[in-house]
């Protein structure tokens, strides 16, 4: 499908304040000691914004929110806010203010972070899901919830987290009762399943005309699909030693199958913008299971959704215009 930039009135960009919320938003650029790249990342997206020649209002707290703000639109990249659910934050404070802003409402926001309920969601929509169970915080750990793995190995990472934060493997029920325990002391629900082997494919959309639109697959090629890749090496604060190569994944065969699996899932998340959603595939078996969707994911111009969008022959100025146009038109604040 070809698909062109949306682009903003300029008239609109005068006129429309835009409140820019995120945890590096007042960053003078280069990398954070605790977030790495992350810092990066919301100073790149911040001017990229103001060259746009937007009406820019900038934010790197919530308490912004706290009080109806002198905007008349929210773009939050203020997801991670330290606490368990706060993706939801900023989309409830803005409903309160009845503000308009990027992304899916709270109720969604909520859903995709939650990656047990999510899996829900897409076994409802018929998408193929690997078994798993979510060890909620202060609930008994049982062996006989642990689902069955072929392979006798499992991973367990917070139920909702980011950048593989808090990812460990394990291979019997003490390693996976540990693991559950140590996430659980810092505060999370922990999700547990099989380890699958293969290699991540990554479903990146953006909303056009009101409907969802899938850009381009990308597939990270592994030298060892065998690793486990942890918060430290994404955020770039440790060298990540193996060879990986995000590639475009145009596969005859599995690219329409995925292509229609992935067609479900947002058609149960929709409206929402832009996200990726995420999909393990053993080229061995050809099994397809979905693993995770994220609602307002990483917009850096070195992460997945750039440069799917790239694929599709858009520059990072441009997918962030055609995000906020969209999000615009959908709250009637352009026509």
């Amino acid at each position: 499908m070809d698909i062109a930039p949306l682009r903003i009135p300029a008239d609109a960009k005068e006129r429309l304040r835009v409140l820019f919320m995120a945890k590096h938003a007042l960053w003078g650029g280069g990398m954070h000691p605790e977030d790495g790249n992350h810092a990066i990342y919301h100073h790149e997206v911040r001017t990229t914004l103001e060259d746009m020649g937007l009406n820019l209002l900038l934010a790197d707290s919530y308490k912004v929110l706290f009080e109806q703000p002198e905007a008349d639109f929210v773009f939050p990249l203020l997801n991670r806010g330290g606490f368990v659910n706060s993706e939801m934050l900023i989309p409830l404070l803005c409903n309160m203010h009845r503000l308009p802003y990027v992304g899916a409402m709270p109720f969604l926001r909520g859903l995709g972070d939650d990656k047990s309920v999510s899996k829900l969601v897409c076994t409802h929509a018929g998408v193929p899901t690997a078994p798993w169970f979510c060890f909620r915080r202060g609930a008994q750990v049982e062996e006989a919830d642990v689902p069955h793995s072929a392979g006798g190995r499992w991973v367990i990472k917070p139920n909702a987290s980011s950048a593989s934060w808090g990812i460990s493997d394990a291979h019997d029920f003490a390693g996976v009762a540990n693991a559950v325990a140590n996430i659980h002391g810092q505060g999370h629900d922990a999700i547990v399943e099989p380890y699958l082997d293969g290699y991540d494919v990554q479903v990146a959309f953006i909303t056009i005309d009101g409907k969802p639109v899938q850009l381009p697959m990308l597939w990270y090629e592994r030298e060892d699909t065998q690793r486990l890749w942890t918060y430290y090496e994404k955020r770039d604060l440790i060298q990540n030693t193996e060879k990986s190569a995000l590639k475009r994944f145009d596969d005859p065969e599995f690219e329409p199958r995925m292509a229609d699996l992935a067609a479900r899932v947002a058609r149960e998340f929709h409206p929402f913008d832009y996200g990726r959603i995420e999909f393990r595939f053993d080229p061995k078996t050809g099994d397809i299971n979905f693993i995770e969707i994220n609602l307002n994911c990483n917009l850096w111009s070195e992460k997945v959704m750039a440069k799917a969008a790239a694929q599709a022959g858009f520059s990072h100025a441009d997918l962030l215009e055609t995000i906020l146009a969209e999000s615009f038109r959908r709250n009637a604040l352009i026509s």
